[in-house]
C-alpha cells in the first residue's frame, strides 16, 4: 500500500499560506527594523539618505544590546521572519552581530542593501550562515545612469561587485529598481539584466517624500501616465493588476482609518526604537525604549488600528481605492494629516481603472449614467 505522505511547498508559499490563514489571534509575524537611516549613497529618491557620518544619527540609534532585546521580544511574541535593512545597514559596525543573533534565535532573516560595501569576508560569513535572502538595488545597468541616481562616484562598480561575491557563493539574491526619471529609459534593460543572472527581479516607481517631510523626490518621480504604462508592459504587473481589479473593484463600508493589513501579522521598528504597524506611518509611533514589544503588539497597535475615520473623503466612496496605494500613512508625510487624500495617488488609481477597466467612474457617476 502507498504511503500516504504530506505534501512538499516552498517557504515563500508557506509563508504566504500562513498570513493568509483567518484566526481571532494576531501574530507579529513579520517584522521589520531599520538599523539606520545613514547610507553612503545620496540617491535622488530616497526617503531618508542622512549621511554616512551623521553624528546626531548615529548617537540616536538603537545600541546592539537595544537591538538584542528587541529581537529577542519580538521572537517571544511570535515573530518568524525579519527584514533588517536601513539607509545602508553595512554601515553599522555591529551589523554581523545583529544579524547572527537574529539567526540564532531562529528567524528568517532578509537583508536590504545596496550592495557596494560588501566585500569577500562579509560574502563568505553569508554563504555560512544564509540569509532567507540578499536584496540589492540595482539603479541601472550603465555606469553613467546608476551614478547619476546615486550621485556618488564609484558606486557602480562596487555594486556589480557586491552582486558577484554573492552569486560566486550561491548566497539568495535578488534584485530590484526604484524608476525614476533618471533611470525609466533603462528599466527593461535592468530587468533582461537580472533574469540572464538567474535572479527574482521587481521594480517599483512609487516616491514618498523624505520623513523629514522633503517633497526632494517628487522632483524624479514619474507622472501618474507613465507609471501605469510601466504596469502595462510588463506582464507581471499587468496580470496581478487584472487580479485586484477583479477581486478588489468597488467600495468599502469599512469605517475605519487603516483598512490594510498593517499591523495585523506584521510590523515595523525604526533605527530608534520607534514601532509603528508599517515602514512609512510616522503618525502613530511606540517609543520601545520607554515600553515593551509585547505591549506595542497587544495594546498600542489594535488602538491604532481601531481608530475611526472622521471625514467623508472621496476616497471612502471611490471603486478604484484598490488601485491607487491611498492610505494615511501616506497622507500624513504629504499633508501632516491622516485623511486628506494625495492626489498624486488619485491620479494613479483613476489611471489604472482607466487602463484595466474602461472609462474610470466614482460610483455616485456610475449611477448616474445607470438611470439615465
Amino acid at each position: 500500500m502507498d504511503c500516504v505522505g504530506l505534501p512538499e511547498i516552498g517557504l515563500d508559499q508557506w509563508v504566504k499560506d500562513l498570513f493568509a490563514q483567518p484566526g481571532p489571534e494576531r501574530l507579529p509575524l513579520l517584522g521589520s527594523l531599520e538599523l539606520t537611516y545613514r547610507c553612503n549613497l545620496n540617491c535622488a529618491q530616497c526617503y531618508c539618505n542622512l549621511p554616512a557620518g551623521d553624528v546626531e544619527a548615529l548617537s540616536q540609534e538603537l545600541t546592539f544590546d537595544e537591538v538584542r532585546d528587541v529581537i529577542d521580544q519580538a521572537a517571544e511574541e511570535g515573530c518568524l521572519w525579519l527584514l533588517l535593512t536601513g539607509g545602508e545597514l553595512l554601515l553599522r559596525s555591529d551589523f554581523l552581530d545583529v544579524y547572527s543573533h537574529a539567526k540564532k534565535r531562529g528567524l528568517l532573516v532578509m537583508l536590504f542593501t545596496n550592495g557596494t560595501l560588501l566585500n569577500a569576508d562579509l560574502a563568505d560569513y553569508l554563504a555560512e550562515w544564509t540569509p532567507r535572502r540578499v536584496e540589492i538595488t540595482l539603479h541601472g545597468v550603465t555606469r553613467e545612469t546608476f551614478e547619476k541616481v546615486t550621485r556618488v562616484a564609484g558606486s557602480y562598480d562596487r555594486c556589480m561587485r557586491g552582486i558577484e561575491l554573492l552569486l560566486e557563493r550561491g548566497v539568495p539574491l535578488n534584485l530590484k529598481t526604484t524608476v525614476t526619471r533618471l533611470n525609466k529609459h533603462e528599466l527593461w534593460a535592468t530587468k533582461e539584466y537580472a533574469e540572464g543572472l538567474g535572479v527574482d527581479y521587481r521594480f517599483d516607481a512609487m516616491l514618498i517624500p523624505r520623513l523629514d517631510g522633503s517633497k526632494k523626490p517628487y522632483e524624479v518621480r514619474l507622472t501618474p501616465q507613465e507609471l501605469v504604462g510601466l504596469d502595462l508592459q510588463d506582464p507581471d504587473r499587468r496580470r496581478e493588476l487584472e487580479r485586484v481589479c477583479e477581486k478588489f473593484w468597488g467600495t468599502s463600508s469599512d469605517d475605519r482609518l487603516y483598512v490594510c493589513g498593517a499591523g495585523e501579522r506584521s510590523f515595523h521598528i525604526d533605527p530608534y526604537g520607534q514601532l509603528a504597524l508599517c515602514m512609512t506611518n510616522r503618525a502613530h509611533l511606540y517609543d520601545l525604549r520607554d515600553g515593551s514589544f509585547r505591549a506595542a503588539w497587544r495594546d498600542f497597535i489594535p488602538a491604532v488600528r481601531s481608530l475611526k475615520a472622521k471625514r467623508a473623503v472621496e476616497c471612502r466612496t471611490c471603486p478604484a481605492m484598490s488601485l491607487c496605494g491611498q492610505c494615511p500613512a501616506w497622507s500624513y508625510l504629504e499633508h501632516r494629516d491622516l485623511e486628506t487624500p494625495v492626489d498624486y495617488l488619485c491620479q494613479v488609481g483613476r489611471s489604472r481603472a482607466e487602463a484595466f477597466r474602461g472609462p474610470y467612474q466614482t460610483e455616485e457617476q456610475a449611477y448616474e449614467t445607470a438611470e439615465s
